[in-house]
Parts: structure tokens; C-alpha cells; sequence
């Protein structure tokens, strides 16, 4: 139903997140932040402290189109990964903030909040929402 099979254009992606993330809005299991970041727990943390924006974070991660499609993830590099979190897209900035040591999230993250009109790499196309799953391992 919001395929961007056939999406050619950023104005029809942004169209085909916006559909998206309205559908899945209604879900019960999904919360929609002020910004429009969307999330849904997997598995709640066992730390009590969130991170700061300014904290480093190492974190596995899955990254995938709405429609399913993978364009990254360290869960296949085998290895997690570890990054500012002031350095990264606002979606992940903001939801990860939520999240203690020991937490998966699942974030749906409108492209205001991701790469924006510019879309990233090749991978993302301008304006895409993007589906991120984020296991925080530690906060440095």
C-alpha cells in the first residue's frame, strides 16, 4: 500500500512516508513523539540513565526503506557500532534519548527528521522515511 516502487520523484517519497507513517500512527503498540518521530519498545533497557545528545553511544542497528528493504545495518558488518549521538540524523538523535542501556527500539522516522531532501548516498532517496531498529548497548 506505500510502495515507493514507483515512486520517481522526492514530492511522490514524501507523499508515500507521510501515507505511511498516518497508517502507522493508528497501531496501539506505536508512539508519536512532538516531532512526528515514531517508536515502538521491543525489548524495554535494563540501565536507568538515558543518554545526552552529547553522550557516545554504541548501539547495533538495522536501517530499511518503509517498503522493507535494507540499505544498512551492523548487525551484518557483525560488529555494533559507536558514534556521538549529536552527530548522527535528528530521528536518531531524538529517539535514541529515550532509550536506556539494554533497550531495542523500533523508530519510524519521517524525512524531516532523516536525510531531508537530500536523501543519502545513492541508498536513500531524497525525502524517504526511514525504519530503524536500535539495540543501545552502552552510553560512554
Amino acid at each position: 500500500m506505500f510502495s515507493m516502487a514507483n515512486a520517481t520523484s522526492p514530492e511522490e517519497n514524501k507523499a508515500a512516508g507521510v501515507a505511511f507513517l498516518a497508517e502507522n500512527a493508528k497501531k496501539p503498540n506505536i508512539v508519536t513523539t512532538d516531532t512526528g518521530l515514531q517508536y515502538e519498545v521491543l525489548t524495554p533497557g535494563t540501565g536507568t540513565v538515558s543518554p545526552k545528545a552529547t553522550d557516545t553511544v554504541t548501539v547495533h542497528y538495522l536501517g530499511t526503506s518503509i517498503e522493507g528493504k535494507e540499505f544498512d545495518s551492523s548487525y551484518s558488518r557483525g560488529e555494533p557500532t559507536s558514534f556521538p549521538l549529536n552527530r548522527v540524523i535528528a530521528g536518531w538523535t531524538q529517539g535514541v534519548q529515550l532509550m536506556t542501556e539494554g533497550a531495542k527500539y523500533r523508530f519510524f522516522i519521517p524525512s524531516e527528521l532523516a536525510y531531508g531532501p537530500q536523501g543519502a548516498g545513492g541508498s536513500i532517496a531524497p525525502n524517504s522515511a526511514l525504519i530503524f531498529e536500535v539495540e543501545l548497548i552502552k552510553i560512554q
